[in-house]
């Protein structure tokens, strides 16, 4: 049997890299805008956008240029000196988002575990709970990462098993349960509460109207920091530019990532104001790379593409054409389907013997558009935002095509 490029680069990344994913069997080499092609030049509809990292489409030209250019002038100092373009980026994001500080990291991760040592910080020095003793509220079925920190308030048994002994402070409540919830953010010595606007690793589980406001004013009445975690429902892909928008909530913390850099390079960011970040000291959080010359030009470049070219409208528009288009699908194999914006997922039945949403996936792989399963039984769809209306209609023919063919 002759070895295909594509088996030969699977072949060296099963010999040499550790085995922690389990991708489709395709390899990819080129991208651009919304498609990717593998090493046999097949082009594909990208409909995961790396967790909606390349929101702004990949290689996204004005990016590219962004990042081509400052790397030849300064790629990182470290944050021991002050560098030209660190402030000129924490100008314009404050001003983008609306909070008075930014604190630059690399990673959603990264910054996930920025937000929940300001909080700690905050709740010990201002809101005057006694020390060691903070609690911060997080929803079941959260995804903020994979770090001994986050995980230790994870219910997924993947990501947590046998990596104990897990780190305390942490109060775990029903997703999308306003009664639950609110009664959590009452409780003694209550911090904070962390939680996805959308969840899209569980499934992009979409609350109900009214929750993320129901949150918020219990933060107010029990004066509880609202840290909402948009690594990937932020940046416009969920229709509005924040997801929180969408009741038009503002977290007293805002984590940011992925999309933040266009999916370039590893950029992200935790947005307060001063009352909050102010309480981080010289050496108390920091990192080599945060705020480094490179991200801050690709990471301004990134939200300029995402103001231009209107994304967060074309999400909206889009996003209700392809759930329309996914619900007209006369199938007995597909169960919900659900979104907002170009954040959107189908349940599918299961079928054949032990058949799960992955092989749908595969099928979809073939016919020349990639998506990935979450769980066992749910596709997740999220295109790049630049995808056009006439895309969004043939990406919904091959998606439908692919579904009656196992029907």
């Amino acid at each position: 049997m002759i070895e295909t490029k594509g088996q030969k680069f699977m072949a060296l990344e099963d010999q040499f890299g550790a085995h922690n994913y389990h991708p489709l069997p395709v390899v990819l080499k080129r991208g651009k805008g919304v498609f990717v092609w593998d090493t046999d030049d097949k082009r594909y509809f990208d409909f995961l956008s790396a967790y909606s990292a390349v929101n702004q489409g990949h290689c996204h030209p004005k990016i590219i240029q962004a990042l081509k250019d400052q790397a030849d002038q300064l790629t990182l100092t470290s944050r021991a000196f002050y560098n030209d373009q660190l402030g000129v980026y924490e100008k314009y994001i404050t001003g983008y988002f609306g909070y008075d500080k930014v604190l630059p990291m690399n990673t959603g991760v990264e910054a996930v575990e920025t937000a929940l040592k300001i909080c700690r910080k905050w709740s010990y020095e201002v809101k005057g709970i006694p020390d060691e003793k903070a609690v911060i509220v997080v929803a079941s079925g959260n995804f903020h990462g994979r770090t001994l920190g986050v995980i230790s308030f994870s219910n997924d048994p993947d990501a947590r098993g046998h990596f104990g002994p897990y780190l305390p402070g942490f109060k775990v409540v029903p997703y999308n349960n306003i009664s639950e919830i609110t009664k959590a953010i009452a409780g003694e010595n209550v911090a904070g509460v962390m939680i996805e606007p959308i969840q899209g690793e569980a499934g992009v589980i979409v609350p109900q109207d009214g929750y993320l406001n129901a949150v918020r004013q219990a933060c107010d009445d029990h004066n509880v920091l609202f840290i909402a975690d948009e690594v990937q429902t932020g940046i416009a892909r969920t229709g509005k530019l924040l997801a929180c928008d969408h009741e038009e909530v503002r977290p007293d913390i805002l984590i940011l990532g992925k999309a933040l850099s266009g999916g370039v390079m590893p950029v992200s960011a935790v947005l307060a104001d001063d009352e909050i970040m102010m309480c981080i000291k010289p050496g108390q959080h920091g990192s080599t790379f945060g705020g480094n010359p490179l991200a801050c030009v690709v990471g301004v470049a990134a939200l300029e593409v995402v103001k231009e070219e209107n994304l967060a409208e074309k999400a909206d528009h889009l996003g209700k054409i392809f759930r329309d288009r996914m619900r007209k699908i006369n199938s007995p194999l597909i169960k919900t389907v659900r979104g907002k914006g170009l954040l959107n997922a189908i349940d599918v039945e299961p079928f054949g013997e032990g058949k799960t949403a992955y092989d749908i996936c595969l099928l979809l792989m073939e016919n020349g558009l990639l998506a990935k399963q979450t769980h066992v039984h749910t596709i997740r769809f999220a295109p790049p935002l630049v995808i056009t209306e006439d895309q969004i209609h043939e990406c919904a023919d091959i998606i439908e095509n692919t579904i009656n063919s196992v029907s």
